[in-house]
């Protein structure tokens, strides 16, 4: 990409995605998760947007917002394509211009009600267990009732809570300042999200120099992504955190600060289990290290084996690596005093089923196969095919892992794998888990098809998921039409207007401005 003095003006699209970022916000109030038997939610006129020609009026408001977030961020990454084209003028935005634009993108949906997902009431519910004195990881909200309980989805109420001590630690802190006061907890939970928001911005333009990448095409895929912003903002998520330490984490080892990286790490899998798939890689980047140091002293020595590297280097990556990433999970348990409960969290997700999980997409199909000869039961056909994907998915991992011992970059691109692996063959999938791997794709180009790609998914994953935490997966007809502008989204990357509005537009006017002389012409003309 070409470089842009930081003096440039803006590109228009990110004042214009900041300013649509208002309506989203606003209309969700009518349209979204809003509290339940709350009184200040009902008061004023918030109460009106939830029915009627309010409800409608707000739905108008926030379906424009975010399809103008998307169209923006669609002509972003247009801009940031013809930035790569050395043969074009087009100038791209700076990175401190995506820096303060993905800050007023998010800006307004920090302060509306959650939007898409009613999790962050369950993170208030299970912290108000803990708080009165239960094991969130034994006991469910239901044991505590009260507006917490009543806001979360009821599908949750009895069961327990599926995250590290650290993030429990976090809510109980929360709860403990907020009480039940369901409105201020659901704010002060994004104040304590936020820091993984900074720390993206901070880490990932950094992941990406260091692979040769854009640091502006890795902040537009992974933060300014309207998807993931209204999802882990507006929501919020868990994985608003997770997603800054996780490449916190991944950007400090690769800077070659590997126990500093392990430590921030530790942390990433004390808030959420998952990022402990990034830890095994960190071996073989720390290794690939020593294997460089050793090259600068001995030029012959980048073409020997990593054995050759000795023993006791090797023992001690390997021991570090563990050790220290246990010692600061083990920090937080005790912290919290809650033992390993948090295992009988995972097995939860099965509760889950939407077919964006390759096995049980593969149960539906199954199904619906059969369906003429035999009546087979959904639920025994998932206990199958995801068993076969877990075995699958631990076969890949160990895979990718292996995989990853021919170098840094090797040991990355194959890290990002296993963690779309383990999206794509886990039991059940949420749009804002593609978090995960976004934040780590900064350090890879990814190719325009593979960009377009995304903008479709984006597209798609804002429609079938609904503000109000339903689901259009199972309806034909709106996964068409998410289907439709998906696909019509990831076209316009590379092909600008593909519906010829402009072309029309232009003819339109063309011809509407020459009646007036045709007309003129027409009086002064003589009669014959």
């Amino acid at each position: 990409m070409t470089d842009t003095p930081d003096t440039a003006r803006a590109p228009r699209e990110l004042w214009w995605g900041a300013l649509a970022s208002g309506p989203v916000a606003i209309g969700a109030f009518g349209v979204a998760d809003i509290p339940r038997a709350s009184h200040a939610a009902q008061w004023g006129f918030l109460a009106t947007m939830t029915y009627g020609h309010g409800k409608t009026l707000s739905a108008i408001l926030f379906w424009t917002g975010v399809a103008t977030m998307v169209f923006c961020w669609m002509r972003v990454g247009r801009r940031l394509l013809a930035g790569d084209d050395q043969s074009r003028s087009a100038v791209p935005p700076t990175l401190r211009h995506m820096r303060l634009a993905a800050l007023g993108w998010a800006a307004p949906l920090m302060v509306t009600v959650p939007i898409y997902s009613r999790d962050v009431y369950a993170y208030l519910a299970q912290a108000a267990v803990f708080r009165a004195g239960f094991n969130p990881y034994t006991d469910g909200p239901v044991h505590y009732p009260g507006p917490l309980l009543d806001s979360m989805a009821q599908v949750w109420a009895a069961t327990t809570a599926p995250y590290g001590p650290a993030f429990v630690a976090l809510m109980r802190g929360v709860v403990q300042l907020t009480g039940d006061h369901v409105i201020l907890g659901v704010l002060v939970v994004r104040l304590v999200l936020l820091p993984g928001l900074l720390l993206s911005l901070w880490a990932i333009p950094r992941l990406a120099r260091h692979f040769g990448a854009s640091p502006q095409t890795g902040l537009w895929l992974a933060i300014l992504n309207p998807l993931i912003l209204i999802h882990v903002v507006g929501g919020p998520h868990v994985e608003l955190l997770m997603m800054g330490v996780l490449v916190a984490g991944v950007t400090l080892v690769v800077t070659r600060r590997h126990l500093t990286g392990l430590v921030v790490l530790g942390l990433a899998v004390s808030i959420k289990i998952t990022a402990g798939v990034a830890i095994p890689f960190v071996v073989w980047i720390w290794l690939a290290h020593l294997r460089d140091d050793r090259a600068q002293s001995d030029p012959d020595a980048s073409a020997v084996a990593l054995w050759r590297l000795g023993w006791r280097p090797v023992v001690g990556v390997f021991a570090a690596t563990v050790l220290i990433p246990v010692a600061v999970f083990a920090f937080w348990t005790t912290v919290t005093g809650l033992g390993m409960g948090w295992l009988n969290g995972l097995s939860w997700a099965d509760r889950i089923i939407n077919w964006l999980t390759v096995p049980t997409l593969v149960g539906h199909v199954v199904t619906w196969v059969a369906a003429p000869f035999v009546a087979l039961n959904l639920q025994p056909v998932l206990g199958v095919t995801r068993l076969i994907g877990e075995a699958a998915l631990a076969l890949i991992l160990v895979w990718m892992w292996w995989r990853g011992r021919g170098g840094e970059r090797i040991a990355m691109t194959s890290l990002l794998w296993a963690m779309f692996a383990v999206l794509l063959l886990e039991p059940s999938s949420l749009p804002w888990y593609y978090t995960w791997v976004l934040v780590l794709a900064a350090a890879v180009t990814l190719p325009n098809s593979a960009r377009a790609w995304i903008i479709g998914a984006a597209v798609v994953g804002l429609i079938v998921f609904q503000p109000d935490d339903s689901i259009v997966l199972y309806k034909p007809v709106e996964l068409l039409l998410a289907f439709t502008l998906g696909a019509l989204a990831g076209w316009s990357l590379r092909h600008p207007d593909p519906l010829r509005l402009g072309s029309a537009a232009r003819w339109v006017w063309s011809d509407s401005a020459s009646r007036p002389t045709d007309v003129a012409d027409a009086d002064a003309a003589p009669v014959r």
